[in-house]
């Protein structure tokens, strides 16, 4: 096809059509200045006389105004927290050390699977910077402090903002404290002695450890001396010896395992067809008595009888090996990974006494309670198998808080077990699971548990965390006497019952889940004392949370006044490099911080404060914008619209209320062309800034230039970076 070449006539036309635009143009030249001369004496008798008669000259300092907005460009998470812990004597380097630190305050551990890559990262620091130094007592620079936080900065985010489940948590940790050295005292009981293994424990071991569905853990007393103890071979490796270290502070699996093999089974093939095989009623027996319910099955799959079935159960028709490897594998997801082991020494002893458990299961069999035709000593050698698993206080209680978050691990956020199975197991451990005292237990703790012959207690605060309680003494009913003392106790202290009230709770009772709201004055109070006593991680953790920084008392004195006048060095570096409060307020003797330095001889910060009084001076005040105002100024199509108020006297006023109205702005009307710039309803000049660069990431406003545009519009330019 062939390219269309315009002739000489159709060049003329051209020409000709040029010629006469230009003249239009020429001929409307003088209209469109009038229209502007217009437009401009407009606005001026909007303004008031004592301000600036150009409209682009009072446009353009307030542009230069609002390039002192602090909060416009919003850094990074790893950027705020290494500001957070830069070192006051090495501004260039922060401290890992001292962010460990803090998070272990809310119950954060160094061993948490969430900051494995965080701490693999400072090892290879250490060993980079010098062999014998701890990486935790050593500063790092920037990008190395960075890059040691990256991996987990999310957790340490939500951590520092103390956006946790238990926010007051060295409060609580304390009250479990009190709880824990009281039941010490308690020294009732007999250590089960059935087989030889449980019958040598010291019978005054008391251990307590607790994990919150947010992965906040404490342990307590002898949550990791050894129960079970294994042998040690003579010559060991590194990986050796941290397993032995393992089974030297392990306690014994026993009956605790049968409730995690029910949810197990029940994510596996589901509840409905586990329960055509065992109950879900309390038997009313002994744990390990023979008999079955109405229905010719086990009542339920928290004894003995129910527990040989739901082993059964187990991968089917696997080799037995596998199964084994199976069922462990599930345990550790469940453990977070945590330590969970074999005792052989225990399982010879389970099966050399297991007359009672075979007369049990061939009563069964001949009952045709288990599935199609199986090995029963083989099932029963699974069985022990499991019986003998072995773990610590730690482990369980994350094994607990699994259930309790429902059936995702705290530590990898990994979902373990299913929805449905995790309710049932909880409802089977509230009705079943403490033997004959379950309903007793139900009446006075009201929270699902389950209890072994080891002495070992799971219990399981729904929606908060989960509790190991271990001390081998047991009551008649073969429960812990220390850990149902214990759970009598905290029920006493916290309002975790399962009927607890939460709207019209007992005021004797606490919420450790409750986030305190006070007033203002309470704020105000809490900061100034803060602030005095120089702690940097309460005003830390205020600013984290949200609250102003700007705020002042009776007299009008700001934190920055008070820590002028203390002489907080730290304080008045924090207040201003990091949270930009105001320097130019001014107290009820019209007294600025910087003049309280200077009265109270604190040269250097007078000197700090200055300079930041000299970045805004000129007439120009910061404005401290909150998070959710800030991203409003971020507009998603480059179009800002800027409202200049007729009232505004102050520039602080003025300023302010300019930026309160910065808004998103729609510039395709319903005519489908973008609208002029007009004086509104209320008296206010609107003036459309429209920007080339549409960024609608985190960006900064920096004005260039403002002009008188054509046809009574005025140009605001403003780039958008990022």
């Amino acid at each position: 096809m062939g390219r269309y070449v315009p002739g000489k006539r159709s060049c003329c036309a051209y020409r000709l059509a040029e010629e006469q635009r230009h003249k239009d143009c020429e001929a409307m030249e003088g209209d469109e200045y009038k229209c502007a001369s217009a437009a401009v004496d407009s606005v001026s008798k909007i303004l008031k006389n004592n301000r600036k008669s150009s409209i682009t000259r009072l446009l353009n300092d307030t542009a230069k105004g609002l390039k002192h907005v602090y909060q416009l460009s919003h850094p990074s998470q790893e950027d705020l927290t290494y500001d957070l812990f830069k070192c006051s004597k090495k501004p260039e380097e922060a401290s890992l050390g001292k962010l460990l630190s803090v998070l272990r305050s809310f119950g954060i551990r160094e061993d948490d699977p969430r900051l494995k890559h965080t701490i693999e990262k400072m090892h290879e620091y250490e060993l980079q910077i010098e062999d014998d130094c701890d990486t935790r007592h050593c500063l790092l620079n920037k990008k190395q402090f960075k890059e040691c936080i990256r991996p987990s900065i999310n957790l340490i985010a939500q951590t520092l903002r103390n956006d946790l489940i238990i926010p007051c948590w060295g409060e609580f940790t304390a009250k479990i404290k009190e709880i824990f050295d009281e039941c010490a005292n308690i020294h009732e009981g007999k250590v089960a002695n059935y087989i030889p293994q449980l019958a040598r424990v010291d019978p005054e071991k008391w251990g307590l450890s607790i994990c919150t569905i947010d992965g906040q853990r404490v342990n307590y007393g002898d949550a990791r001396v050894p129960f079970c103890f294994q042998s040690i071979s003579k010559a060991l490796t590194f990986k050796d010896k941290l397993r032995n270290y393992w089974s030297c502070h392990t306690l014994c699996w026993k009956i605790l395992f049968l409730a995690f093999n029910y949810a197990i089974v029940a994510s596996d093939l589901g509840a409905d067809f586990v329960h055509n095989y065992v109950g879900h009623e309390p038997s009313g027996r002994l744990f390990n008595e023979i008999c079955l319910d109405c229905n010719g099955k086990p009542h339920n799959p928290l004894i003995n009888a129910g527990a040989i079935i739901v082993t059964s159960l187990l991968k089917m028709g696997h080799k037995m090996a596998d199964r084994y490897d199976f069922v462990l594998t599930q345990y550790r997801k469940l453990a977070g990974g945590g330590y969970i082991g074999f005792n052989n020494a225990t399982f010879l002893s389970e099966r050399d006494t297991a007359d009672r458990n075979y007369a049990l299961s061939y009563y069964m069999k001949e009952n045709n309670c288990f599935p199609g035709s199986i090995s029963l000593r083989d099932e029963l050698d699974f069985y022990f198998q499991l019986c003998s698993l072995e773990t610590t206080c730690e482990s369980a209680a994350v094994m607990a808080a699994t259930l309790a978050n429902g059936g995702v691990c705290p530590l990898t956020n990994e979902i373990c077990i299913s929805a449905r199975p995790c309710r049932d197991v909880l409802s089977l451990m509230y009705s079943c699971g403490m033997y004959d005292y379950s309903g007793q237990f139900a009446f006075q703790v009201g929270l699902p548990a389950k209890s072994g012959v080891s002495g070992a207690m799971i219990v399981v605060v729904p929606n908060l965390m989960g509790i190991c309680i271990w001390s081998p003494p047991l009551d008649k009913m073969g429960n812990s006497v220390r850990g149902v003392s214990f759970c009598k106790k905290m029920i006493e202290t916290f309002n975790f019952h399962n009927y607890d009230s939460l709207l019209h709770a007992d005021t004797k009772k606490i919420d450790p889940r409750k986030r305190g709201v006070p007033n203002e004055s309470e704020l105000i109070l809490e900061m100034m004392f803060a602030t005095k006593k120089g702690n940097i991680d309460d005003v830390r953790r205020m600013f984290l949370g949200g609250i102003n920084l700007n705020m002042s008392d009776y007299d009008g004195r700001t934190p920055l006044h008070l820590a002028a006048s203390e002489g907080q060095s730290l304080m008045v570096d924090f207040f201003l490099d990091i949270a930009h409060v105001n320097p130019l307020v001014r107290d009820r003797w019209n007294r600025t911080a910087y003049d309280d330095a200077l009265s109270f001889g604190f040269t250097k910060i007078a000197e700090k404060i200055k300079s930041y009084m000299d970045k805004i001076s000129g007439g120009f005040v910061p404005i401290t914008i909150p998070p959710e105002k800030a991203r409003q100024l971020l507009p998603e199509n480059g179009d800002v619209l800027i409202n200049l108020p007729e009232e505004a006297n102050e520039w602080e006023k003025e300023l302010r209320i300019l930026v309160d109205r910065l808004s998103y702005f729609d510039h395709s009307n319903d005519c489908g062309s973008s609208p002029s710039t007009a004086e509104n309803g209320d008296g206010a000049f609107d003036i459309l800034e429209k920007s080339s660069e549409g960024n609608s990431g985190p960006s900064a406003l920096d004005a260039e230039s403002i002009t008188d545009g054509a046809g009574g519009q005025i140009d605001l330019n403003m780039k958008i970076s990022s």
